[in-house]
């Protein structure tokens, strides 16, 4: 700890916020500031003295939850403890979350906040999770219908609102700002979704292609169509890049709600979209999966001997001969196609590309539809994301080389696939947001949860 004090101080000013009635501004920016100046594992000790230090006490709960386990089935003072479990369990936390979330830029910090969390959660801080849980909490509530709406990113918008957005895009990256001018248009549209206690910085947004059938490629997608007002046989809209600008909502469903707000958008705008799908990358396919494949690893479903059946036995020769190596078992086929995956120059190969075409198609759909995490999830996060969603997917979505850039190949060895959204999951989504439109939060920032 390199400031002892001032993490002491950070402490205390919590825990003052906690017994103070009416604005904590000046308290906040107390807590801003001291936050700001913490190091990484400063911020971790904080975290976990927040979770020891400013708990609800057993002391507190236990002559009620002896009374409660007292009744029997039916006792009428059932219902009247009830309420009163709930009042003495609720975290003090959640008290000074609130409180700081009604200052100026409290809601940005605690976003914020809750980010520098997840990452320690993920590197093994996992009994800080129950702190995570009352953020996660407060932010299910906050982040609703009745506080959230869409607007559409267009030329005419503010520059700052561009270039965040290109500054932002982590799926697609642009150099320039006229770059991100090539994406706004009739044709190629931007939507973000937007809090109203940070009306200047979107919490999410996403990227659309309007085009006549499904393209299979980002070449498709980033080529500027000569009449840039749009074709009128447009009948497809192409997801082709999400992204959350705030790791603080990882896993509320922000993109889901997005998704589906622009859908509605967009079909009431052109009653001729039949297909909402996307063009989406596979993040893991190559670090995560293939080239663990290739090395050996015995974790991956798929074994060397099947990987290898995928390829005809010209196009292993060929692939044998090109690494001057004469052996034929499947162990040095995958040594083989590992040296040539490696070095990016492959893609210059013609015929190199047409060996590799089907058989890294169909394990990239393996992996996309058969992998799974210890949880029984998807192992792709995308693939997760819109499976989950409702969408549906099949090998003939998956096509090879439709982003040969840098990161597309050190991605996903260049491969990128549709998902479909159905029209089952577009009618529900219609359904739910006519209700949410009609949805009237009230409340949800005060003392009861």
């Amino acid at each position: 700890m390199q400031d002892l004090k001032a993490f002491e101080s950070a402490i205390e000013t919590f825990q003052s916020i906690l017994q103070k009635d009416g604005s904590v501004d000046g308290l906040f920016e107390k807590i801003k500031n001291l936050y700001d100046a913490m190091e990484k594992e400063e911020k971790e000790e904080l975290f976990r003295a927040l979770f020891s230090r400013m708990e609800v006490l057993q002391a507190d709960l236990q002559p009620l939850l002896q009374k409660l386990v007292a009744c029997m089935p039916n006792d009428p003072a059932w219902p009247q403890l009830m309420p009163q479990l709930r009042d003495r369990a609720y975290s003090p936390r959640l008290d000074v979350f609130k409180k700081i979330a009604l200052s100026p830029g409290g809601l940005k910090f605690l976003l914020d906040f809750r980010g520098d969390l997840l990452s320690i959660i993920r590197r093994g801080g996992r009994d800080l999770e129950a702190l995570d849980a009352d953020l996660g909490f407060l932010f299910e509530m906050w982040f609703q219908e009745g506080f959230l709406y869409l607007e559409e990113i267009t030329l005419n918008s503010a520059y700052r609102q561009i270039a965040l957005i290109k500054d932002r895009d982590l799926v697609h990256p642009m150099a320039s700002i006229e770059e991100m001018g090539q994406r706004l248009g009739k044709d190629r549209r931007c939507f973000a979704l937007y809090h109203r206690l940070m009306p200047y910085e979107p919490i999410i947004f996403i990227e659309v292609a309007l085009t006549r059938g499904i393209p299979h490629s980002m070449a498709e997608i980033m080529a500027v169509p000569k009449n840039r007002a749009g074709d009128a046989r447009t009948d497809t809209a192409v997801f082709y890049s999400i992204n959350n600008t705030q790791n603080g909502l990882v896993g509320l469903g922000m993109g889901t709600m997005l998704i589906g707000k622009v859908v509605a958008y967009l079909e009431d705008e052109n009653k001729k979209l039949k297909d909402f799908i996307t063009l989406s990358p596979i993040p893991g396919f190559w670090k995560r999966y293939l080239k663990p494949l290739l090395q050996g690893d015995e974790r991956i479903s798929l074994n060397q001997d099947d990987f290898m059946g995928y390829f005809s036995k010209r196009a292993v020769a060929k692939i044998m001969k090109r690494v001057e190596n004469s052996k034929t078992g499947s162990a040095e086929f995958c040594t083989a196609l590992l040296a040539i995956l490696n070095d990016p120059s492959w893609i210059q190969d013609e015929e190199m590309k047409k060996d590799l075409k089907n058989p890294l198609c169909k394990v990239a759909y393996h992996y996309i539809a058969e992998e799974k995490t210890p949880r029984g999830k998807p192992l792709d996060p995308v693939a997760g994301f819109h499976l989950a969603n409702g969408a549906a997917v099949s090998e003939k979505n998956v096509h090879f080389l439709a982003n040969p850039s840098q990161k597309g190949l050190q991605e996903s060895c260049g491969i990128m696939v549709n998902y479909i959204y159905t029209s089952s999951w577009l009618g529900q989504i219609r359904r739910s947001f006519g209700w949410f439109d009609r949805l009237e939060i009230r409340g949800l920032f005060g003392k009861t949860p």
